[in-house]
C-alpha cells in the first residue's frame, strides 16, 4: 500500500508497488520468513519526477529501498574458528 501523500498518481504509486516487490525478491534469502511493511521515508513530488515512470524515480526509489532492506536484513554470522 502506497499513500496518495507520498505519490499523488495511482501510475507513480504503481511503479513504487512494483520496485517494492523487486528489491524484496533481492533480499528474499536473507529476510525472515514473514510478512514485512514497507514505509517509504520520503514523497515522490510531480515537480521533481515529472514522469511516473521515470528511470530517476525508479533509481530513487530502489536506493530508499535497498537501504531498507539491508537494515532489515540481520547480520552474517562470524565464521567459525576467527579470530576473538
Amino acid at each position: 500500500m502506497v499513500p496518495k501523500r507520498w505519490a499523488r498518481r495511482a501510475v507513480t504509486r504503481n511503479t513504487i508497488k512494483r520496485q517494492v516487490y523487486t528489491v524484496s525478491q533481492e533480499f528474499e534469502s536473507s529476510l525472515a520468513h514473514a510478512a514485512h511493511v514497507v514505509r517509504l521515508r520520503s514523497g515522490f513530488d510531480r515537480q521533481h519526477f515529472v514522469s511516473a515512470t521515470s528511470d530517476a524515480l525508479k533509481a530513487a526509489v530502489r536506493g530508499e529501498l535497498q537501504q531498507l532492506f539491508a537494515r532489515a536484513a540481520p547480520a552474517p554470522e562470524p565464521l567459525a574458528g576467527g579470530r576473538s
